[in-house]
């Protein structure tokens, strides 16, 4: 096994990661615009490079771990690019890094922008219970609902709860 197959692996996940941002920024747009089937569709786009990532990720730790079973290392359960480093020669090492902090730098654009369409999609979900809460009446509580006759406050429903039991 050799350093350059881990490396494509790692390259080519930080494309899907890219490609992914994209997404999330497209998401952005579409969430600012209301274009429910605009939403939709990037949400079928996006588990389908989540799949892709997943499958990816898997080669690369397979890969990894092949390459510390090749030099005589045993492999944890989930092999990462850092377990690499500490084996990989002084040549290839440097390689590695930019590597896996590209991809690292990837995943941190991805993280910030998802949580920024989580806020606005929250923002959403609050204009859109404000409009309902607006437009539909409240319905009076059934239980502790309290009116006033001359002056004293009177309980108008009985509950069935007998606090005296």
């Amino acid at each position: 096994m050799s350093i350059t197959t881990i490396l494509t692996s790692l390259n080519n996940l930080e494309k899907l990661h890219r490609s992914l941002l994209r997404i999330a920024y497209d998401k952005t747009a579409v969430i600012k615009s209301g274009d429910m089937d605009g939403l939709d569709q990037l949400l079928k786009d996006e588990q389908s490079h989540l799949a892709a990532i997943i499958q990816m990720d898997g080669l690369r730790q397979r890969d990894v771990a092949q390459y510390l079973a090749d030099q005589g290392r045993s492999a944890s359960l989930n092999p990462t690019v850092t377990d690499l480093l500490d084996v990989v020669p002084e040549a290839d090492k440097q390689g590695l890094e930019e590597a896996r902090d590209r991809l690292l730098h990837a995943i941190h654009d991805l993280k910030w922008q998802n949580d920024l369409n989580q806020k606005l999609t929250y923002q959403s979900l609050q204009f859109v219970n404000l409009s309902l809460d607006i437009v539909r009446p409240r319905p009076e509580s059934a239980n502790y609902s309290k009116t006033e006759i001359n002056g004293n406050k009177v309980m108008k429903d009985k509950t069935t709860f007998d606090a005296n039991a």
